[in-house]
């Protein structure tokens, strides 16, 4: 049905001139990722599994690498069903867009414009090799890579065949789906949640980074990005503060328990997998919180993760205190620095921007959730689990959305757009001034 979509489109749609404009990038990821949002979700409505609006949030969830579900029962699922949820969020971890990018250009399309629309928001307008198509081969490369090794440790560590190659797709890609109603938990294996840890990480990290040490041959590159140094800072942190918590309020007596568990769920939150070897949501105290504020972070910009990004939450806090010092010294000039690049004015406003959007829609959906019925900690849960792309939320939708209403349901559709593109590229198509020539 795909294929016959996409051939009839292709017949009707023929022009002599290909170019895409920037503007015309918008709307072709948008829809992009709305048409294949809805062919993902058939599968589900014919095998019966899901009806038609529970259909198109699983799909949703599994292309934008969100792991929320409405689908319960998955240890007795058909494994087509399961290998199917399951490699949806491998394509969707690196962007369908993008891997189209890599093909159009053989058919005579240009793909600078799509891979920007793409892309987070401040490495947007650089590109590492010189043509985009190079970039997107060398980025799945990796990304396939990866994906080999961390099913081949699955397997080894104690998986089935089966639930490796599943896991290590959903793993990379940082989605979270699992074969198991349990997830992880499933297992109860130290060293399948050590390995989930490590590649849960490595794909948060910025994949231009990843090609950089590929190509020289050497770590020195995650060493010398501010961003990824920031980035595994907030990791160790998180999870320590989480551990210490845990084991001080008394939820494991065991010391040792209790890092394992923080490690795995800081990992797991900061990345926005969604990967659950326990339920965050019932734990005492701060640490929901907590780790909702590691959701809101997210991981590196230009990888699988969601959130803000490390990259922008830098931004923002390098600007706050630039705007400290000058109310100090008035008349002092001083310069935002990214190591030691210095960042335009130009790419700080757009940073700013992207936060006032960003939390601007996440409060406007969680008020809609209410009104939708949800309570306020299950409507912020549900934006939280959506939005940030990262699957489990709170309260009411702590483990599932099946139990939500449809009006709920396509409301976290709309969230979970809006985080996998990054805000802009699915906002400005509501703009009257987007549509006038």
């Amino acid at each position: 049905m795909a294929l016959a979509a996409g051939l009839g489109l292709l017949r009707f749609t023929r022009v002599r001139d290909w170019s895409v404009r920037p503007r015309d990038g918008y709307l072709i990821v948008a829809t992009g990722w709305l048409a294949v949002s809805v062919f993902g979700g058939l599968p589900y409505v014919f095998v019966g599994v899901a009806g038609p609006v529970d259909a198109f949030f699983e799909s949703v969830s599994g292309f934008t690498t969100t792991g929320a579900t409405v689908i319960a029962g998955l240890d007795v699922l058909p494994p087509s069903v399961l290998y199917h949820r399951q490699q949806m969020q491998w394509l969707g971890g690196m962007g369908v867009i993008v891997l189209a990018v890599a093909i159009l250009p053989m058919l005579g399309v240009g793909g600078m414009q799509l891979y920007r629309a793409e892309s987070s928001g401040v490495t947007k307008q650089e590109k590492l090799t010189p043509r985009i198509a190079e970039t997107a081969r060398a980025f799945w490369l990796i990304y396939t890579a990866m994906t080999l090794a961390c099913g081949l440790a699955y397997w080894v560590a104690g998986m089935t065949v089966f639930d490796a190659v599943g896991h290590a797709f959903t793993t990379v890609a940082t989605g979270g789906f699992s074969t198991h109603d349990a997830s992880l938990a499933h297992y109860d294996s130290p060293t399948i949640e050590a390995i989930a840890v490590l590649f849960m990480l490595a794909g948060g990290i910025n994949f231009g980074v990843h090609y950089l040490a590929l190509m020289r041959a050497s770590p020195s590159a995650y060493l010398r990005d501010p961003e990824v140094g920031t980035y595994l800072a907030i990791f160790a942190v998180g999870g320590a503060v989480v551990g210490a918590s845990l084991w001080l309020a008394g939820t494991y007596a065991d010391p040792v328990t209790a890092l394992r568990q923080a490690v795995f769920q800081a990992a797991s939150v900061l990345t926005s997998t969604g990967f659950g070897t326990a339920n965050f949501a019932a734990w005492p105290l701060h640490i929901p919180l907590l780790l909702v504020i590691l959701s809101f972070i997210g991981g590196c910009a230009g990888s699988t993760a969601g959130g803000i990004k490390v990259l922008r939450v830098q931004l923002l806090a390098k600007l706050g205190v630039r705007q400290l010092r000058q109310l100090a010294h008035p008349r002092a000039v001083t310069v935002v620095k990214l190591g030691h690049r210095a960042v335009h004015d130009d790419v700080l406003y757009s940073v700013w921007g992207f936060y006032v959007l960003y939390v601007a829609v996440a409060l406007f959906i969680t008020v809609l959730m209410m009104m939708a019925g949800l309570d306020l900690e299950s409507a912020f849960g549900a934006t939280v689990a959506t939005i940030n792309l990262l699957g489990p939320g709170l309260g009411e939708v702590s483990t599932t959305f099946a139990g939500t209403g449809a009006m709920v349901k396509w409301l976290a559709v709309f969230a979970m757009l809006v985080g996998r593109l990054e805000v802009f590229t699915l906002l400005i198509l509501f703009l009257p001034a987007y549509w006038r020539d």
